[in-house]
């Protein structure tokens, strides 16, 4: 972790004391009182790019349960989906021009699931798992083609 992080509403506090008694011999003369100061910072965290791939997971995992698939399904396709982009919503394939958690090819194919299709994980998501209805009924039948020919 860089030391560049700080956590919103952090509050930093510094105390000192003293002990009178014990400690202080007594020929010392009493001081003024010790103050304590508080300190208070405010800090946006650094947002990340790009989002964990569990958050991604979960999404798809909600989406494939509303289809009623079962979790074999959601096996397959993490399987499918980790190898394409590793789950990550700003995946580019440079070669080929592939783009976001499913891979589309080309990657306007997703603009028709919504005008966030770029940047939305959810939106993703969606037209991948209709996409991979359409073409191969279910997400293990996509990824048993993925095994036999290294694309979908």
């Amino acid at each position: 972790m860089d030391g560049k992080r700080a956590l919103s509403g952090t509050l930093i506090s510094v105390s000192a004391f003293t002990a009178i008694g014990a400690i202080t011999p007594a020929w010392a003369e009493s001081g003024p009182p010790v103050r304590t100061r508080v300190w208070t910072t405010s800090a946006q965290p650094k947002m990340s790019a790009v989002r964990p791939a569990n958050m991604n997971k979960k999404i798809a995992l909600g989406q494939v349960v509303q289809r009623a698939w079962n979790v074999q399904e959601f096996r397959c396709l993490d399987n499918l989906w980790t190898r394409e982009s590793n789950w990550n919503h700003r995946a580019l394939n440079r070669s080929s021009g592939a783009y976001g958690i499913p891979q589309a090819l080309p990657a306007g194919k997703m603009r028709g699931a919504g005008r966030d299709w770029k940047s939305n994980p959810e939106t993703q998501i969606r037209w991948g798992l209709s996409y991979i209805k359409g073409r191969y009924g279910r997400p293990c039948g996509a990824w048993g083609h993925w095994r036999s020919h290294n694309w979908y």
